[in-house]
């Protein structure tokens, strides 16, 4: 009977016990609920801070289009993390809030950016959201410490209570130590596997940009010197829109094992987002740097052979070996900026120096003095040198010629700032400015009796806008100006950039009756073939030619070649760099048909050209 009474209580003990540890399991898998919500919505927010600074680097980017969606899914993330958080649920609530209410600046941000305005979205970025999302990230990593303490409190508590129970029976507590250890087992593989997706890019596998910032910090502390690739795929963006994203996913993978397999053990690999690979060496000689970028250059010249589409790539590399001081952000910033390069000079590969960041910085600050330039009317101004005709020494022609008078460091070279505004969007409104004001003068001087040609010079980047003809025919028509009184001067390497689309172009620019020039002759490298077919009524030899065309027979033979061709095709031939009345006697014997140069006027204001022209210089 005693044992019976015993067996049924320490029956009864071990079945209390069981609730009881049942319990205790229900409390550790809520607080590793809890554990899962605060790391899926730091992991999404990292995310989406991620894709943010990827399209402040490169606007028209993949990142650019997938922030919303990125911002949908932390959002969705941060609010199951309030929903599920009952103990600390004003706080998860706090920071779900705090989240949704950054989606207004965040709009903001992708409108400068879609404006071109990129120092707004800088400073946007900097100032209002990066902190934002910093301080979140912190935040949510505090509350993850804070379940995972409770997790692991609840733990110990579970283990205490198997233990008491093994004072009653042998099984109990046997049982109760499995549980704990499969509890435990779980516990930490979950941990485990939560940390590695917050540092894994999911599609190869590689480590992501935050998980490579952390390397590299650590391989700071171990080591002042530290060298970083950053690498870029030419020619992906046009992959992902003609072939699909699926393809491209397919070559990102690809790229990823391609990189991955020539590097040693030591090195790390990572996937900084888009089409964006780094790689941290263990070695810091930049020889090292350099002898690798070679063999990844040599990699990537191989086809790409997905699903059955043969896709030739290549890649641009930028390196950067760390200073005294530097951080993590600042070696890969470094690397990015010497890849640019690489990929603007079509280089594939440039090491990152001190003055190159120092260009840099003083280019990005002459390209925010010419944003405001263009908002301020009074900086950009045109001056016009006259064009001649040869044989009569009537004016016929001007050419306009942009001029800038900076609020502080006085006059600056078109030199120095058109090369600037080539590589930016800003190109466009400072052609519709300068344009706008050339057919303005045009007008006035036709009004005044003087029928004279305009000629102004235009970029690659204008060319090559298919909405470029058009607004030149909303300019003519808003200013009265005939097609034929503009000629539009465009270069060689203009033309050979893409000369299908700028043969497209000039042809529309012809049937508005406007002139077409081929701009410094002789420089580049149109062919015979082209220049046949180009819809083209004039070709400009280039100075080089000309300045030394009186008293040297080889620049007066090419001079007279290139005449002889032009007048062969029915074209114009004008002669720029004109400095004396040597050079314009030979010009005469050659037959060529205009000239320009200092011979004849500096570039002048309007009023002082107009002022010439009714003493000194004649018009039709």
């Amino acid at each position: 009977m005693l044992l019976a009474v015993m067996f049924f209580g320490l029956s009864g003990y071990a079945g209390v016990a069981s609730l009881h540890q049942a319990a205790l399991v229900r409390s550790v898998a809520e607080a590793g609920s809890d554990t899962d919500a605060y790391q899926e919505a730091a992991y999404q927010v990292t995310h989406e801070m991620a894709l943010l600074q990827a399209a402040m680097r490169e606007p028209d980017g993949e990142e650019r289009r997938q922030l919303r969606a990125a911002n949908a899914q932390a959002d969705a993330a941060m609010q199951r993390m309030a929903a599920v958080d009952a103990e600390h649920h004003l706080s998860a609530l706090a920071l779900a809030d705090q989240h949704h209410r950054l989606a207004p600046i965040l709009a903001g941000f992708l409108a400068q950016l879609d404006r071109d305005d990129t120092g707004a979205a800088f400073t946007t970025l900097e100032v209002l959201l990066e902190p934002e999302y910093q301080e979140m990230i912190t935040q949510m990593a505090q509350e993850k410490d804070v379940h995972l303490a409770e997790y692991d409190r609840q733990q110990s508590d579970a283990k205490r209570e198997s233990e008491r129970s093994a004072l009653a029976v042998v099984i109990v507590f046997v049982l109760g130590l499995l549980v704990l250890a499969g509890i435990r087992l779980i516990g930490l593989a979950h941990r485990r596997q939560v940390e590695t997706m917050a540092a894994t890019d999911p599609l190869t596998g590689l480590p992501n940009r935050n998980a490579f910032a952390a390397r590299t910090e650590r391989a700071l502390i171990r080591g002042p010197d530290v060298t970083v690739l950053v690498l870029n795929i030419d020619g992906f963006r046009d992959v992902n829109e003609q072939l699909g994203q699926r393809i491209g996913d397919l070559i990102l993978a690809e790229a990823g094992r391609r990189i991955s397999s020539q590097v040693r053990g030591d090195d790390v690999v990572a996937r900084l987002g888009g089409d964006e690979f780094a790689v941290l060496l263990a070695d810091d000689s930049p020889a090292a740097g350099e002898s690798l970028a070679t063999r990844l250059s040599d990699e990537f010249a191989r086809s790409f052979d997905v699903d059955e589409v043969v896709i030739d790539l290549e890649v641009s590399i930028g390196a950067a070996v760390s200073e005294p001081g530097d951080d993590a952000t600042t070696v890969l910033r470094h690397a990015d900026a010497a890849m640019h390069v690489a990929k603007q000079a079509h280089g594939g590969f440039h090491t990152y120096r001190e003055e190159s960041r120092q260009d840099t910085v003083a280019r990005l600050a002459l390209l925010g003095d010419l944003r405001r330039a263009l908002d301020d009317p009074g900086q950009l101004t045109l001056h016009y040198q006259p064009q001649v005709s040869v044989a009569s020494g009537k004016l016929i022609g001007v050419e306009a010629l942009a001029r800038w008078q900076h609020p502080t460091r006085g006059s600056v070279s078109p030199a120095e700032f058109i090369p600037v505004l080539e590589v930016s969007s800003l190109m466009h409104r400072f052609t519709t400015q300068m344009l706008t004001k050339a057919l303005r003068q045009a007008r006035n001087w036709l009004d005044a009796g003087h029928k004279i040609t305009m000629s102004v010079n235009i970029s690659t980047r204008s060319l090559l806008d298919a909405t470029f003809p058009g607004r030149v025919a909303d300019l003519l028509t808003e200013t009265g100006v005939p097609g034929p009184q503009l000629c539009i001067e465009v270069t060689e390497y203009a033309l050979m950039n893409d000369p299908d689309a700028a043969i497209q172009s000039l042809q529309r620019l012809r049937d508005l009756g406007v002139k077409v020039s081929i701009d410094d002759y002789g420089t580049g490298y149109s062919s015979m073939a082209y220049l046949k077919v180009l819809p083209v009524d004039e070709l400009k030899i280039d100075r080089s030619f000309v300045k030394d065309i009186a008293g040297d027979d080889s620049s007066r033979a090419l001079v007279a070649s290139t005449v002889e061709l032009g007048h062969s095709l029915g074209l114009e031939v004008v002669a720029e760099g004109v400095e004396d009345g040597e050079s314009v006697a030979a010009l005469q014997l050659i037959g060529c048909d205009i000239a320009q140069g200092y011979h004849f006027a500096r570039p002048l204001p309007a009023e002082e050209l107009t002022a010439r022209m009714a003493s000194t210089l004649q018009t039709n």
